[in-house]
């Protein structure tokens, strides 16, 4: 089962972070001004995973395949690492569809 971790960085803000079961990052949050906001944040994963219209599929500049889950508003809630190619970028979209509707929160600040 997947988990959220959210943590305060250096300047203050709040991020979170979706890892798989195996403890492998698989979705980073922006920053948020305040936990709450962080929180929201989940929310909006968790609600918005299951679209698979959600997943905005991208190429970095050095061809690495990546996506961001955007909310219904169209703002970025999340985002992969690069990969090394399409197909485990897929995996990873499955891997954020099967792992966020049912993450415990961890608060790690």
């Amino acid at each position: 089962m997947g988990k959220f971790e959210i943590k305060k960085d250096k300047s203050g803000q709040h991020r979170f972070n979706l890892k798989a079961g195996n403890g492998q990052v698989i979705l980073t949050s922006e920053a948020y001004s305040s936990k709450s906001a962080c929180e929201n944040g989940i929310a909006s994963v968790q609600k918005n995973c299951a679209d698979d219209g959600k997943f905005d599929r991208r190429t970095a500049k050095d061809g690495s395949p990546f996506f961001n889950l955007k909310a219904s508003n169209g703002q970025v809630i999340g985002s992969s690492e690069m990969y090394s190619n399409t197909a485990a970028m897929e995996n990873g979209i499955a891997s954020v569809k099967k792992n966020a509707p049912g993450a415990s929160i961890v608060d790690i600040s």
